[in-house]
């Protein structure tokens, strides 16, 4: 029986390199901080609809976007309810790649995956024979695109382009860890349902899932004798349309918040803030191969998450604590027990730049003398 540890105001603030939450900004944070109104006044109404349209102007997609509080798991469970009526195919590669496969079985469809090992990235090709060879009608192909937990980035673009030859089977993509720091043309690609967390590279408190539906994907829903109530996309986005609201009461201190932030994203850019990430990642892999290796497929490196390869033997967990007393920055073990010390990880996504996260590694440098 877990012991109620009581919450205190005694905490040290830590600077977050860990993949997500991730640091958000003092002017975000203070949104939250205003009166408190009704969801169902004309005050929500301007607040929902402006960063809803935002949103689709940042990323850029003539697709529906659904703001729902919750964490972007909801939408694994709503899109599988929503598409699936038997068959779904998930190729995984890592943990949260796995465990959408496991939230499939348990709402009780049939489901095919193609395993890789860990470190190795979905390939298109492989996805194609699945299709063509099986004798099964697969109503989604669900994809993660940023596989967090080996610091794989899958090529997403080029699954769209072969799941866009089978017009029967949707494509959903997890980019919970990627979306808003790592551009991808969701219309280009055929994506249907594709989407994330406001705590990742959006830079945002917890407590939202985003996520787009594309109007084949709205239909499909239609077709469907049941679909998730809470994400179901007719009900989301019939509400949206007649009353420009959420069908339920939503977290709204957070989407204040989350509008806040979406101009800061938007005066970036898509593009932009995509290369700010870019320049990033490339500097968190040379610093890795400089000291260490990374662990990822050669050419399938994240974008946001970088999961380096303890190559030195280094005392992992002692050296995440030693640079969390020491530096008050916090970065990340490798993802469970097969990982924890063979690799670690660094979160370089949100408002970070190349110089915080060169504090970080300076910081690492130091307490493992390297």
């Amino acid at each position: 029986m877990t012991e109620k540890r009581e919450y205190t105001d005694d905490y040290q603030d830590k600077t977050l390199y860990i993949p997500g939450p991730t640091e958000v900004r003092e002017d975000v944070i203070a949104e939250m901080c205003q009166p408190m109104f009704g969801h169902r006044m004309d005050r929500m109404t301007d607040l929902y609809t402006t960063i809803v349209e935002d949103t689709k102007e940042f990323l850029g997609t003539d697709n529906d976007v659904m703001i729902l509080t919750g964490s972007g798991t909801e939408i694994w469970e709503s899109s599988t309810l929503n598409l699936v009526d038997e068959n779904i195919l998930v190729p995984t590669c890592g943990s949260f790649s796995e465990r959408h496969a496991n939230v499939a079985e348990r709402l009780g469809k049939n489901v095919d995956r193609i395993e890789y090992e860990w470190g190795q990235a979905i390939k298109p090709e492989d996805i194609r024979e699945a299709l063509e060879s099986s004798d099964k009608q697969y109503d989604v192909v669900a994809t993660v695109m940023n596989e967090s937990s080996t610091g794989v980035r899958n090529p997403i673009e080029e699954i769209g382009d072969v799941v866009a030859e089978y017009p029967d089977t949707y494509f959903v993509v997890d980019a919970v860890s990627a979306l808003g720091g790592d551009y991808v043309d969701i219309d280009e690609h055929n994506i249907d349902v594709i989407f994330a967390s406001s705590q990742k590279a959006f830079a945002m408190p917890p407590g939202l899932a985003i996520c787009t539906v594309s109007d084949e994907a709205y239909e499909r829903e239609l077709s469907k004798d049941s679909a998730s109530w809470y994400g179901g996309f007719q009900r989301t986005l019939d509400y949206y349309d007649r009353k420009g609201q959420t069908h339920s009461t939503p977290a709204i201190p957070i989407m204040l918040a989350y509008r806040k932030q979406m101009k800061h994203m938007l005066d970036e850019g898509h593009e932009g803030r995509d290369k700010r990430h870019r320049e990033m990642a490339e500097y968190t892999r040379e610093w890795a191969y400089e000291h260490f290796d990374m662990f990822p497929e050669e050419g399938y490196e994240s974008q946001t998450v970088a999961c380096i390869e303890n190559t030195q033997g280094i005392d992992v967990a002692a050296t995440i604590e030693k640079v969390n007393e020491e530096y008050d920055m916090a970065f990340s073990n490798g993802y469970g027990s097969a990982l924890g010390e063979k690799t670690f990880r660094i979160g370089h996504m949100g408002e970070h730049d190349v110089e915080s996260i060169k504090a970080l590694t300076d910081a690492i440098e130091d307490v493992a003398d390297l």
